[in-house]
């Protein structure tokens, strides 16, 4: 929806010979002078806006853009799933180490020799 009027060739034609009538061949071009300078002012703000409202909407993009980073960071599903596949493990880990442990310690302690039952033990 465009809010600005729009001038075709005639309407400006109907303007500039009312205010040649109104203002003067004298004073004319400092009116269109002026007019021109007000025109370039009006379209240097509205630049302005447009600018500082694309900047503002760029920062919002960007806010929200950070926040789902850091929901995607709280709710990491890989890292969510590793840690439970690691709770539900820690039961047979330790069980393993604990066999593993024992194993050692069955292998460094040395065997006990038992006399055999035929012969006679040697004092």
């Amino acid at each position: 929806m465009n809010l600005v009027p729009q001038f075709g060739f005639f309407e400006l034609l109907l303007i500039g010979v009312v205010a040649l009538i109104v203002v003067g061949p004298k004073d004319l071009p400092k009116l269109m002078r002026a007019a021109g300078q007000f025109v370039a002012k009006a379209r240097r703000m509205a630049g302005e806006f447009a600018a500082a409202f694309d900047q503002m909407a760029r920062e919002t993009e960007m806010e929200e853009l950070r926040q789902e980073i850091e929901t995607l960071k709280k709710e990491n599903v890989f890292a969510k799933t590793k840690r439970e596949i690691e709770e539900s493990l820690t039961p047979a880990d330790k069980a393993l180490r604990d066999e593993a442990a024992e194993m050692k310690d069955a292998v460094a302690k040395p065997p006990e020799r038992a006399a055999p039952k035929d012969e006679p033990a040697q004092s």
